[in-house]
């Protein structure tokens, strides 16, 4: 195999297959990247749990394949010049690699024992735009469970039908959904690892090329221009997560986004311990008094709010609020409270494309 590729091109390749390589496996296979020439070069990361296949365009000298080191092989690559790269298999698995004046011959394997992702056959299958993708991925995945005691928990659900796509993820405390219009008026329903879906996003970027998501078995996979992401799917029966939403409130607020992130990240300076020292809302007309107290002192500002529903008093991890705040664009949200003790729902104040669900925190005196 012999194959000469733009350094900056081969570099963007690794980095992104990079992300389906064990650090430490059992077999030192498992810790490379595949690396294929054919008409095109072709590189491949597989955990098994999740795999990723890149294509590159590269002058092919001679067909073949290879396995690499995937951290001995990005290492190199990164501390490159900026010029065409050349990567010859000598004897089988010895991997030779010129750039310039730089040289370097580094142990491979053999490629054919290599376990590739499966081939697949999708069953069902919708188009997005990658940034809409990326969007609901974002909207959502930090609210990802991590207990593995409830293991559907730590994945989020990606549902289909009535020309929508959804994605809903939640851990007990906190829940998030989002949504986005399709073309395809398909059904189906799998819950992916969220490690998996963090991967997933930092792969896309903000384009409107179309991402096909085929679904197949126990397998889901995502296929952008160059690039072709498999994940298995966890077993189990996600929960019903619309049965959580309240129908009716005691309280409705309309906010800026922007200031009451910032309050929040004032109140969270005095509140070393999130779940003991909460942050306390007090409505009261159209203002929002935000404050904290913790052994080490207290915080409390106000803000300016449209309040359409009684006065109110509450306690919240910040963490948790702040993190739905952040992936919110739109300049105005919507909170609605149902008591002082029950579920808030926090929306963009001209739309529901996205929904988040915050369990309070109880506080004295609320």
């Amino acid at each position: 195999m012999k194959a000469i590729i733009l350094k900056q091109n081969l570099l963007d390749a690794i980095n992104v297959v990079q992300k389906a390589v064990m650090a430490k496996a059992t077999l030192p296979i498992l810790e490379g990247i595949y690396v294929e020439a054919t008409d095109i070069l072709k590189l491949v990361g597989n955990c098994f749990d999740l795999g990723i296949e890149y294509t590159v365009e590269a002058d092919i000298k001679e067909k073949g394949s290879v396995v690499i080191n995937a951290k001995m092989f990005g290492e190199i690559i990164r501390r490159l010049p900026d010029a065409p790269v050349s990567i010859e298999v000598l004897d089988g698995s010895k991997v030779r690699i010129e750039c310039l004046n730089s040289y370097f011959e580094i142990k491979g394997m053999e490629g054919d024992t290599y376990p590739l992702p499966p081939a697949y056959q999708d069953e069902m299958s919708i188009t997005i735009p990658e940034a809409s993708l990326r969007d609901l991925l974002r909207q959502t995945i930090f609210a990802v469970g991590t207990d593995e005691n409830r293991k559907i928990m730590t994945g989020a659900l990606l549902e289909a039908d009535n020309g929508e796509i959804r994605i809903a993820a939640l851990d007990g405390f906190r829940m998030a959904v989002s949504h986005s219009f399709i073309k395809e008026d398909v059904k189906f329903k799998v819950v992916i690892p969220g490690k998996n879906m963090n991967e997933i996003l930092r792969v896309l970027d903000t384009s409107s090329d179309p991402i096909t998501v085929s679904l197949s078995g126990s397998l889901v996979s995502f296929v952008l221009k160059n690039c072709r992401i498999v994940s298995k799917v966890l077993d189990g029966e996600f929960m019903n997560y619309k049965s959580y939403i309240p129908a009716q409130f005691e309280t409705v607020i309309n906010a800026s986004t922007k200031e009451l992130i910032e309050s929040l990240e004032r109140a969270s300076l005095i509140t070393s311990d999130d779940k003991r020292y909460p942050v306390r809302f007090n409505i009261s007309d159209d203002t929002l008094m935000v404050s904290s107290t913790a052994e080490i002192g207290l915080s409390k500002e106000q803000i300016k709010i449209q309040n359409s529903g009684a006065n109110l008093q509450i306690g919240f991890n910040p963490r948790y609020f702040i993190d739905a705040l952040k992936v919110i664009t739109d300049e105005t949200i919507k909170i609605s409270f149902t008591s002082s003790i029950g579920p808030c729902i926090i929306t963009a104040a001209e739309h529901e494309r996205y929904l988040y669900l915050i369990l309070p925190v109880r506080i004295k005196n609320a």
